[in-house]
């Protein structure tokens, strides 16, 4: 009997600490952000580089494709294509640059403004890890998560 006791005992103890260890993982940082000055010279950078249109025509081309590959009727394609909305890509765009210093991001503003074919090989479609959140993106589009209901 008091082995018994002495189990249950054992069993609650740990119990609740196994619960309260479980309770104290922490969530994972926020991802990187540059400072707003930082994001200043960014959306520049942005707009030097047509970047903005390269996402949006990107998203038409995964929606014509997939409207053509599953049937979709003008409805849908129109629904799909109306939830493209540039800002729901901005933050990918924003941790991308959040490394650069703000010297280094002017120095490549003052690139993409000076010299058209940066603008050809732009450095965004070039980074791995920012190419691959777009098409993350786009794919989200195509399947509406990003409708409004």
């Amino acid at each position: 009997m008091k082995n018994l006791k002495k189990l249950r005992f054992l069993s609650a103890f740990l119990c609740l600490f196994i619960s309260a260890k479980s309770l104290s993982q922490n969530n994972p940082p926020p991802p990187a952000m540059p400072t707003q000055q930082n994001k200043i010279i960014v959306d520049k950078i942005i707009e030097a580089a047509h970047y903005k249109t390269y996402v949006i025509d990107f998203c038409l081309s995964k929606i014509n494709e997939a409207a053509a590959k599953e049937g979709w009727n003008e409805q849908k394609s129109m629904e799909i294509t109306e939830s493209i909305n540039y800002k729901n890509f901005r933050d990918a765009i924003y941790n991308a640059f959040a490394f650069y210093d703000e010297v280094e991001l002017e120095t490549l503003l003052k690139a993409y403004e000076k010299d058209t074919a940066y603008q050809t090989k732009n450095v965004m479609t070039a980074n791995a890890a920012l190419a691959n959140n777009l098409n993350i993106f786009a794919n989200d589009i195509v399947r509406g998560k990003y409708i409004s209901k």
